[in-house]
């Protein structure tokens, strides 16, 4: 690490020059989760958060590689930024998923050598040492190392939220699905000790949060590879039995978890959902494609009739289940019949929620390579079909809600409405209502449907 003393130096101007940070976030919640770590190591050094980027000494991005327009996005603002460390002593450094790929890194050195520091996803601790070789040596940083890091514990966190918050319970994935760049930069699957995650929660209790998410590329493998290898912990060895420890936290009273593979969800993790009242009531099922074929291609490890099966048990087995999915529209070699599957299993399944996305191709990996790319101008439109059948289902399933009555976190003022507040039901539909005397933002309340407003739903405060 770096001597203390040039540490302490930079600390020190830090606090001088009351040095301001932003951070611009791309991709997952797993990302989000890092930048709340990035910005507690920040805040410790002494730096405060700026509400602008024109108001900061130091720029981060924290960026994501599972989409292309990620990228482009990402090119397009440090482009901007170009006059600006211009014209001001600025810092600007680039970390996450994408920098673990060494064309990226060559291309940023290359096109934007006015880029100071890139960091990978497994040098998250080095930061402040990166950082302080940049300002006090006016050094270019290049922190990227191999993606099999160790977990690293205890690093501070400044929380977006004061009553909700995200907890990271695995990293990596072993799936390999052949769209997906993950397991090249986020590496191979790795699970907490169940001690650090009830550790972490039980503190986020204690200081009044509510509500849990809990975080991993696949989630509901959490402690496989441990069980495989023999030194999974003796109690909680499976993501089920943490699902049962995290419930029995009494100050919390919501628990979501994102995001799962149908694969990998067994008995015990329905059963789990269907007996903890606290576990949100819409899972996220993810489906990919509807087509057994495609799926096989994909590298999903499921085929249509199993997926539905799975559907079919766990609606059977947990009351008032609703369901979110990811869906990729245009994998190389899929054909419109191979599509229309698709489309059947959404009229069949009724999700809740969808998140379409038009296939891109990520360098790296198996399905990029491959010489059957369907035309952009066929991806489009079929992303419209999927997206209108979804759509005309949405006020039809928003009936189910009018006048019934839902637990809701208060999470604050509405985007678009000041004077009301918003939370979520279990099933993550969004609901505006209006501010009582009693309660405040961050409280627990009834709150009985009243509008349906398709994209959001409004209710009112009861007492029940």
């Amino acid at each position: 690490m770096l001597e203390k003393e040039i540490l302490e130096k930079v600390k020190q101007k830090v606090r001088e020059g009351s040095l301001r940070y932003y951070i611009t976030t791309f991709g997952c919640q797993l990302n989000e989760n890092d930048s709340e770590k990035i910005a507690g190591m920040l805040e410790e050094m002494g730096f405060c958060r700026a509400e602008q980027e024109k108001e900061a000494n130091l720029i981060v991005f924290n960026t994501c590689c599972v989409r292309e327009n990620a990228e482009e996005r990402l090119f397009g603002k440090i482009g901007e930024l170009k006059n600006l460390k211009k014209s001001k002593n600025l810092v600007i450094a680039i970390g996450g998923c994408m920098m673990q790929e060494k064309v990226m890194v060559e291309k940023i050195k290359k096109s934007y050598p006015f880029v100071d520091i890139i960091f990978g996803t497994h040098t998250l601790p080095n930061l402040p040492e990166d950082i302080c070789k940049a300002m006090e040596k006016n050094e270019k940083v290049r922190d990227v190392i191999d993606i099999e890091g160790e977990i690293q514990e205890d690093l501070p966190i400044k929380r977006n939220s004061k009553f909700s918050a995200s907890v990271t319970i695995m990293y990596g994935c072993n799936n390999f699905c052949t769209y997906c760049i993950v397991p090249y930069v986020r590496g191979r699957e790795r699970s907490r000790k169940p001690q650090k995650i009830l550790e972490e929660i039980q503190n986020l209790a204690n200081q009044g949060y509510k509500e849990v998410t809990l975080l991993g590329q696949n989630v509901n493998s959490y402690m496989a590879v441990e069980r495989e290898k023999g030194i999974a912990d003796s109690k909680i060895n499976s993501f089920a039995k943490l699902l049962y420890a995290v419930a029995r936290i009494e100050q919390i009273e919501k628990i979501n978890f994102i995001s799962p593979h149908p694969k990998d969800f067994t008995d015990d993790v329905i059963k789990a959902i269907r007996d903890i009242d606290k576990i949100s009531r819409i899972v996220h099922l993810p489906l990919q494609s509807g087509n057994s074929k495609v799926l096989k291609e994909m590298n999903r490890q499921y085929t249509k009739e199993q997926y539905l099966e799975l559907v079919d048990k766990m609606k059977k087995q947990i009351p008032n289940l609703m369901l979110s999915t990811d869906i990729i529209v245009g994998f190389p070699g899929e054909t419109e019949e191979e599509f229309e599957d698709t489309l059947d299993v959404v009229r069949r399944v009724n999700f809740e929620q969808i998140f379409m996305f038009i296939y891109s191709p990520r360098e790296g990996t198996v399905a990029a390579i491959r010489e059957d790319q369907v035309p952009e101008e066929i991806k489009h439109k079929r992303f419209d079909r999927l997206k209108e059948l979804y759509e005309a289902k949405v006020d039809e399933n928003n009936q189910k809600y009018m006048g019934t009555t839902h637990k809701i976190l208060i999470e604050g003022k509405s985007k678009n409405d000041e004077t009301k507040w918003t939370g979520r039901t279990d099933t993550n539909k969004v609901v505006i209502f209006a501010p009582d005397k009693v309660h405040e933002i961050g409280n627990m309340v009834n709150v009985k449907i009243t509008e349906n407003h398709k994209w959001y739903l409004k209710g009112e405060i009861i007492e029940k």
